[in-house]
């Protein structure tokens, strides 16, 4: 049972994380002007490469969007074989 209190917590604890950016890069993305790529949303989020001086108007959030996408599967995926595990 704590396990999956503590799993749940964790799986939440992504799920807000990764709400967060999209929330965030879709506030950001009605701010930009130019970008590369074919979303304006999914720019807003990862960004680009800088070359030279060049600015680049992004939140640079996709290490933590990546994390918490990752943190919910890899709970829900853990947790859904232990499940079928006890199971059997």
């Amino acid at each position: 049972m704590k396990r999956i209190l503590i799993g749940g917590f964790i799986m939440l604890s992504g799920l807000l994380v990764t709400l967060s950016i999209f929330i965030a890069g879709a506030i950001h993305a009605t701010t930009i002007s130019s970008w590369s790529g074919d979303s304006k949303l999914w720019f807003a989020i990862f960004g680009e490469k800088r070359y030279g001086d060049e600015f680049i108007d992004s939140l640079f959030l996709g290490f933590p969007f990546v994390i918490g996408v990752l943190l919910g599967f890899i709970i829900l995926a853990n947790e859904y074989y232990k499940t079928f595990k006890d199971k059997n």
